[in-house]
């Protein structure tokens, strides 16, 4: 398990609130871009970064991260790309836990073993893999773990309490529950099912079990707060940037501010709401 992740989560705990975890799609628009957002999330209030690898049918994802995903396809991102923007970010900031999110088809053709050695020297320190259940965890779960890599598995409306052992099982640094069933960014989540999901899985787990889908701005963070120990926003920061580009796709001098801003307000959302 990753130090980090345990750190920093033991840091929000400590100040008494929920972490905020951002979702960005690396390579989009462009690998400079991408590198240049991301190095402004941690400044402007994230505690964690979950960094997209793009992948050509991303089925879990709504059309926000699709077109993000296209995009930097387009742009020529690829896994060896993913992993050296990693890199340059860790060079920068040894602190701020990275979480590569995405699909297990990629990685199979880069090489498993490859790619966990190269995912954990260039400072990853967690993988969510969509499409993998826990039937199949000798594919990649059970070695990214025996290589230090925290493996996150995700918890759904529809996850009943005779699955969620089997979803718990080798899950590491933290659960992530989506909050409506269906894609990415498609609707705003009951908040107070949301609790009561929460309240649910930690039962099955001592492990932080965040939140993410359809949180779009800070009343939705506040809320969210309120009753899980991280929330997760990904396409509403997609959608900021995409605000910004021309229409060939090309980011603008607005780009990374425009992420920046939002940022900063889901930040200020989850630090209003105090926790016991």
């Amino acid at each position: 398990m990753s130090a980090r992740i345990e750190e920093r989560f033991a840091k929000c705990r400590a100040e008494g609130r929920a972490a905020l975890v951002t979702y960005v799609m690396a390579g989009d628009p462009d690998p400079e871009t991408s590198l240049a957002i991301m190095r402004a999330l941690p400044k402007a209030g994230s505690d964690i970064v979950e960094f997209g690898m793009p992948f050509t049918d991303p089925m879990a994802d709504g059309p926000a991260i699709q077109a993000s995903g296209l995009r930097a396809l387009k742009a020529g991102q690829d896994t060896v790309k993913t992993l050296d923007l990693v890199r340059r970010f860790r060079a920068e900031d040894s602190e701020t836990p990275v979480i590569l999110m995405g699909y297990f088809n990629p990685i199979e053709q880069y090489g498993v073993d490859r790619f966990l050695a190269d995912a954990k020297a260039a400072g990853v320190d967690g993988l969510i893999v969509v499409d993998l259940p826990p039937e199949e965890d000798s594919e990649l779960c059970l070695p990214a773990l025996a290589a230090g890599l925290a493996f996150i598995r995700l918890a759904t409306p529809t996850t009943d309490d005779a699955r969620l052992p089997a979803v718990m099982g080798n899950t590491a640094g933290f659960v992530y529950y989506v909050s409506i069933t269906g894609i990415t960014g498609a609707a705003t989540p009951d908040f107070g099912k949301v609790s009561t999901a929460v309240e649910r899985i930690k039962r099955h787990t001592d492990l932080p079990v965040v939140v993410g889908f359809g949180v779009k701005n800070g009343a939705h963070a506040a809320a969210i707060a309120k009753g899980a120990d991280g929330v997760v926003v990904g396409s509403a920061l997609i959608d900021a940037l995409k605000g910004t580009l021309d229409d060939e796709n090309r980011a603008g001098p607005g780009s990374v501010a425009a992420v920046e801003t939002l940022v900063r307000e889901l930040a200020a959302g989850v630090r209003s709401v105090a926790r016991a």
